[in-house]
């Protein structure tokens, strides 16, 4: 029987099949590698023994260990540094040239002839009080008509008498139109409580602006995708009442003027109160720039609505600081201005309103303050910071939004007996009413009314008017003007302090009378009084030792 090959099979390769092997692990860990730095892992750093312990002067070597890791971090932040300031410089330089290039020949030969550049001219501040004053101004002076935007949640306060005064003393005839806006906030016996309180002196409009006006291109866009815009009508905001009224007013008050010039109505009013929603609701785009943040109109702004008709939109009135604290949380720039804080804002509001009222509107349980309403508000919202501290500023401000916004519905009684202002006489009333159709306005607002829908009364919050609000046309105005006076501060105080009223002050300066006078009447009466007493822990512990030295027999 043959023996079985013992030899085994050789191992050896061929060249060109081991090279390609190799070549092949090459590839692999080139791979591996790549796949590593992309995501940020590298090699594994050798961890530092550090110094040992039996190492001596090992304080002096740590010293200089951590001094030699300061000087290479300061070097590295130094070189960064540089770096940055370097592409800075290379940036404004290719800036400076791109705008050397494109400024147009004669003002480089303007510039070559004078040998320097123009002195630049300093741009006026558009937020300053000065400029709102002016453009202000500008739209009075402009326009044919004026009409006066008021909320219909506080039409007493929106109205400002300088305004209204300023507007009947000015030359050419002009008219002033009261237009009550946001009538969907308001309970419906409500309105029309103000509006045959309001039209003794103006002719007065209800109004319903749209809140989803659009741009031209962004409804082209939705009309691609969408064959029918109908959902987008019938939704409440979208909805716009008066619009119809106001334009058949405008036009045919403008056909009774008899000029060749178009009819140009200037908006007025205080921040907030719709004047540039009307304007867009009435042209039926995104005219001017609306939102809930106050004071984004800065200047004047014409828009043609109809061929005869133009509207001008025009900045919020400024507030004068002598008003009181509500009115000037509701209707001035304090809060964007920096010059009062969101939480004063929103306690003075609270002030105004029944609690129980404010409990039901936000569904939040019973508060003494409001700091802890906002607080409960924040945990209510999940306006949260970090460790699940609730966030008051921005409960606040939202809050405020609501107030100054269209959201919220609030409603202020119309009062019974309402004298005319002193700028106002019969005369006056009776030149103010002549030119207008009021028929065909009347029967506007009641057509109105009836596609309104309205909130019900038992839903709205109750908010007590502080009346007319003042306001300031005049630079010299405004350096006159002295901040708001001393009765104010007590209002102002802390929050974290609960909130008394009036009578509940009484009642306690009333409780302290007759008990300080009862302490001076009884002087023998034995009167307790805490005494500050100093325990001291050496003698304590020396008292209430034994001695175990004494003998007691």
């Amino acid at each position: 029987m043959k023996r079985p090959k013992l030899k085994k099979a050789s191992k050896r390769l061929s060249c060109a099949k081991r090279y390609k092997i190799q070549k092949k692990v090459r590839e692999h860990n080139r791979k591996l590698r790549k796949e590593a730095k992309k995501k940020g892992v590298g090699k594994r750093v050798k961890k530092d023994p550090g110094v040992p312990s039996s190492a001596p002067f090992k304080e002096e070597v740590l010293r200089e260990a951590e001094q030699r890791r300061l000087q290479i971090e300061e070097e590295k932040q130094r070189k960064r540094q540089a770096k940055i300031d370097e592409r800075a410089q290379k940036r404004k330089k290719e800036k400076e040239a791109a705008s050397k290039e494109t400024e147009p020949k004669a003002k480089k030969a303007r510039q070559d002839e004078n040998g320097k550049h123009p002195e630049k001219r300093t741009a006026p501040d558009r937020n300053s009080k000065q400029f709102l004053c002016g453009e202000l101004n500008k739209v009075i002076d402009a326009s044919d008509v004026v009409i006066e935007v008021l909320d219909a949640r506080d039409p007493q306060g929106c109205r400002c008498p300088q305004l209204e005064e300023a507007v009947l003393q000015r030359s050419g005839n002009k008219k002033l139109l009261f237009v009550l806006n946001k009538i969907d906030l308001v309970p419906k016996e409500n309105v029309e409580r103000w509006i045959q309180c309001l039209q003794k002196e103006f002719p007065v409009l209800a109004f319903k602006a749209s809140t989803q006006i659009q741009d031209k291109t962004v409804r082209a866009k939705k009309r691609r995708i969408v064959a029918s815009n109908e959902v987008l009508d019938r939704s409440r905001g979208a909805a716009c009442f008066g619009n119809s009224c106001l334009t058949e007013l405008l036009t045919s008050y403008a056909a009774k003027t008899e000029t060749e010039a178009s009819l140009r109505v200037g908006i007025v009013g205080f921040p907030n109160v719709g004047k540039s929603s009307l304007v867009n609701s009435m042209k039926g785009i995104l005219a001017c720039n609306a939102g809930v943040k106050r004071g984004i109109t800065k200047s004047m702004q014409e828009v043609h609505i109809l061929k005869n008709v133009k509207l001008i939109d025009s900045p919020g009135v400024v507030a004068s600081p002598s008003n009181p604290p509500a009115s000037m949380a509701l209707r001035s720039l304090q809060v964007e201005e920096g010059q009062e804080s969101v939480l004063e804002a929103v306690r003075t509001l609270l002030k105004q309103c029944d609690k129980t009222q404010i409990m039901l509107q936000y569904n939040i349980p019973d508060f003494r303050n409001s700091l802890e309403f906002l607080t409960l508000f924040a945990k209510k919202r999940g306006y949260l910071q970090k460790g699940g501290v609730a966030n008051t500023e921005q409960a606040a401000s939202v809050f405020l939004a609501d107030w100054t916004g269209a959201k919220l519905s609030y409603h202020c009684k119309a009062p019974e007996n309402n004298s005319l202002p002193s700028y106002l006489s019969d005369a006056v009333v009776a030149e103010m009413q002549s030119g207008w159709d009021l028929t065909k306005l009347k029967m506007g607002n009641e057509e109105t009314l009836r596609g309104v829908k309205f909130p019900n009364q038992a839903s709205s919050i109750s908010f007590v008017s502080k009346g007319p609000t003042a306001g300031l046309l005049n630079v010299n105005d405004i350096t006159e003007e002295k901040p708001v006076a001393k009765a104010t501060e007590r209002e102002t105080v802390q929050t974290d302090e609960p909130e008394e009223t009036a009578e509940e002050v009484n009642k306690t300066e009333e409780q302290e009378k007759p008990q300080k006078a009862s302490l001076k009447k009884k002087p023998n009466k034995v009167q307790f009084q805490s005494v500050p007493i100093d325990i001291n822990l050496a003698a304590a512990t020396s008292d209430d030792a034994y001695d175990f030295n004494t003998d007691f027999k």
